[in-house]
């Protein structure tokens, strides 16, 4: 089997699906290949020849080399202005590789005019003129090489983002073409959102032969007609490591699915019925430290929506001596200031904490189970414990107007010195969300994939509004401005923890008397 991660997503750190995929499948037997063609796509496309006419585009291109080595050089981050002009460079050098009409690329994104991610017409199109696809060069020349090296029986494509729809399905349609008796699968995030849609149809039958929803391992042994029988780890020994645009090895890991609150009004993991699932306290130790072992990272990324209780015992009784960081709940644990302690001394450097509002009845509304007071506490307690905090905020829920957010701003402000990056985001309507029921829905957003739709805001407070008072307003704020501009561009919370100052301070961990120290 061919395992494949298409682009276009963050070129900082390996996929966690396709690894982990290869893990269970070499586990049980099965030979399995992983092709992060991501990866390779970004190298490709930047390594192509170009003849840039601006000032900028000259120096980007000059500096092409020497920027993209200086990203995988931690002394890189001991400096934001030259980071962010380094960053900035290199993805002038990637936007001036799309030279196709209505075609725009970055480091992180890929729109094109003629097919839209939301329309299934436009994906079939895409799929049936591959040939036209930017990427097309690099993947017929791989994908044959790597056929001629291996007569493989399926395909496996893990689409995860939007942006990778047309790679996806460009690729898709080689591999149709060209080896008309491969099996395809697809899964991924992406797909598991489409397929939990009510009333979804397929519109991909004669390219795509098998769909996988959620975790990919049992449906995948079962179409080899294998029975899962043992948990494993995921497998990095076959992905270019080296080649990933951050200073040191970054290892993801996710420790479960879904969130083990699954209860917030506008979350798609709500919307979609996504049920948690979480693997054994022991399982996530031995993953630990045999990923540590196998690859000495400079960082562990959890993955998971929601870092568990029980996830984050593991990691204060058993640190790994590794830095590391994830997504967290506000809860009254993390409002204690010896828990975070205990934390810091485990390896956390960087926590991503969802407050979305700064108005309690906004919270209350959204089912977020949190309080403010509890969200001040956490935020004084990890900054006193000297973790790192990637706050997220979300504008334009059906129950904020300007006053709920201006308090979100004025809360923010009193905790500036607290919060060391910023995620602000506008709401977006899931389709069959809990909000949506409340709501006049005008229409769904483009085409027949939409997972999103356009409401009327029952407060007015439309997203014109929204925009204009976070550009003018928001960011304009002197506690807050300096927040936002730290945050790194494109790659934002993948390399916000290299610039914290506890990723590069040793600590003590007591339990097994290591030193981490990166």
């Amino acid at each position: 089997m061919l395992l494949i991660y298409p682009p276009v997503a963050k070129p900082g750190e390996p996929p966690t699906g396709i690894a982990q995929l290869a893990g269970t499948l070499k586990a049980h037997g099965k030979q399995c290949v992983v092709l992060d063609a991501n990866i390779e796509g970004f190298h490709y496309l930047i390594e192509r020849t170009r003849t840039p006419e601006d000032t900028w585009s000259k120096r980007a291109e000059r500096h092409l080399n020497k920027n993209r080595d200086a990203l995988q050089d931690l002394s890189l981050f001991s400096n934001q202005d030259r980071y962010q002009r380094v960053v900035r460079d290199l993805n002038r050098v990637v936007e001036q590789s799309a030279l196709q009409p209505g075609l725009t690329l970055s480091l992180v994104n890929y729109q094109d005019q003629k097919n839209s991610p939301l329309r299934s017409s436009d994906l079939r199109a895409a799929a049936a003129a591959y040939e036209q696809n930017i990427y097309f060069p690099y993947f017929k020349q791989r994908l044959e090489q790597l056929f001629a090296q291996q007569p493989f029986t399926h395909v496996g494509f893990s689409l995860t983002y939007l942006s990778q729809a047309n790679a996806t399905f460009a690729m898709i349609g080689f591999v149709r073409a060209t080896f008309p008796d491969v099996t395809i699968i697809v899964g991924g995030g992406l797909v598991t959102s489409w397929l939990s849609q009510p009333g979804w149809k397929n519109p991909f039958a004669d390219l795509v032969d098998h769909w996988v929803t959620g975790r990919g391992e049992m449906p995948l042994l079962k179409l080899l007609n294998t029975e899962h029988t043992t948990a494993s780890p995921p497998d990095y020994t076959d992905l270019p490591l080296a080649d990933y645009l951050s200073p040191g090895t970054i290892i993801p890991y996710a420790a479960s699915s879904g969130c083990y609150w699954n209860k917030c009004s506008f979350c798609p993991e709500v919307a979609e019925g996504n049920q948690y699932h979480h693997m054994p306290p022991n399982q996530i130790a031995a993953d630990l430290h045999y990923l540590q072992q196998q690859h000495s990272p400079v960082l562990f990324h959890f993955l998971d929506n929601a870092l568990s209780p029980a996830l984050l015992k593991i990691l204060i009784a058993q640190p790994t001596g590794i830095p590391w960081y994830g997504f967290a709940r506000v809860a009254p644990y993390l409002a204690d200031p010896e828990y975070c302690k205990q934390l810091r001394q485990s390896g956390c450097v960087m926590l991503k904490l969802g407050l979305e509002s700064g108005n309690q009845q906004v919270l209350n509304t959204m089912r977020k189970g949190i309080t403010l007071e509890m969200v001040s506490q956490t935020l004084r307690c990890l900054e006193q414990a000297g973790i790192a905090t990637y706050v997220y905020l979300l504008f334009g829920t059906p129950s904020e107007s300007l006053q709920e957010a201006r308090e979100t701003l004025k809360f923010t402000a009193q905790h500036h010195s607290a919060i060391t990056f910023l995620n602000l985001a506008i709401f977006n309507m899931p389709i069959f969300g809990l909000d949506a029921q409340a709501v006049k829905v005008d229409d769904f957003y483009e085409g027949d994939l939409s997972l999103y739709c356009n409401f009327r805001h029952p407060r007015g407070w439309n997203r014109k509004d929204i925009r204009s008072f976070l550009d003018k307003e928001f960011k304009r704020h002197p506690d807050i401005a300096p927040i936002v501009h730290r945050d790194p561009p494109f790659f934002s919370s993948n390399h916000a923890p290299f610039f914290h100052p506890s990723f590069h301070q040793p600590t003590s961990c007591s339990s097994t008397g290591k030193l981490s120290a990166q």
